[in-house]
């Protein structure tokens, strides 16, 4: 059973969530579509989608949106790209009742989706690089706005010479993975084994020999690997002669991004504070440097 705090917090949160959820559902269909087929491992996410959303279905339209794609799910007995041709036309005729975020946040949110989709499988195909390619092309609205920034120009090195090799697949399906989680722990599992030897500091890190902790202002995202604590972490810098602020700003010297992916991250706060610090840097002419949380671990020999 909630406890009373649970359910208190849900009254304020619920519609945000649900509408979250269904921008992020038309990304990983569009996601699944991209290669033109639909195989057991992607229908089984979608399944694993409906089931986490169960709790969201006291109101409609969601608990409609929910209904019909496990009706679809559930009375198909052949599985093919008709199926989620199906699902994506559910999605077109109910998004005009998902409005609770701007377009920005919204499409940041389907692009999030569309990551997923194409990695439900533990695949990457080269028909889902040029389609993703694609539909960045398309949505250059969102050209200022994290990631859509940094995995265009990521692409853009791959795609460079019209031909993607497997040290290029690899380094793009563990990019990808920062922002993703598979609910099937077999995939998530095999992406996480598959990439562990590809280098996890991607292009929105501060390239740093040394990270400065006296008088240095400090601040913190995600989650940390080494299991600690955000109490533990503000400690351990005020310890050590800095000073931790929970919000970003141009006083804040470095954004420390902890390694532990999380799958609420879809574009909530953990983007929003790197997006600010690059904002910041680029807008106002701060200096923050986003480092990863193992260049703060290695300068205390931790």
């Amino acid at each position: 059973m909630e406890n009373l705090e649970d359910l208190g917090y849900r009254r304020y949160t619920s519609k945000a969530e649900a509408h979250k959820a269904f921008n992020t559902l038309c990304g990983i269909v569009e996601g699944i579509a991209m290669d033109n087929k639909i195989n057991d491992n992607e229908i089984r996410e979608l399944e694993s989608w409906c089931e986490n959303h169960q709790h969201l279905m006291h109101s409609n339209p969601f608990r409609d949106v929910i209904s019909n794609i496990q009706s679809l799910l559930t009375d198909s007995d052949d599985f093919c790209l008709e199926t989620i041709e199906d699902i994506k036309w559910l999605c077109e005729i109910h998004k005009d009742e998902f409005s609770y975020y701007k377009t920005f946040s919204s499409d940041l949110q389907i692009l999030n989706g569309i990551l997923h989709g194409i990695m439900a499988d533990g695949e990457l195909l080269d028909s889902e690089i040029y389609s993703l390619a694609n539909w960045l092309e398309n949505n250059q609205h969102l050209s200022t706005y994290f990631p859509y920034d940094k995995i265009v120009n990521i692409l853009s090195e791959v795609l460079e010479d019209s031909k993607i090799d497997e040290e290029e697949r690899l380094l793009l399906k563990s990019y990808f993975n920062d922002f993703i989680f598979i609910n099937n722990e077999d995939i998530q599992t095999q992406i996480d084994s598959e990439t562990k030897e590809v280098s996890s500091n991607h292009s929105y890190y501060s390239k740093v020999l040394k990270v400065e902790i006296i008088e240095n202002q400090f601040s913190f995202t995600g989650k940390s690997s080494r299991n600690v604590s955000r109490d533990k972490i503000i400690e351990i810098i005020n310890e050590h002669g800095g000073k931790y602020v929970d919000g970003v700003s141009p006083k804040t010297k470095y954004l420390m991004v902890g390694d532990m992916g999380n799958p609420a991250w879809a574009f909530a706060s953990y983007g929003r504070k790197i997006e600010k610090a690059k904002n910041l840097n680029n807008i106002k002419s701060a200096e923050i440097l986003i480092i990863h949380e193992d260049d703060f671990w290695k300068e205390l020999d931790l």
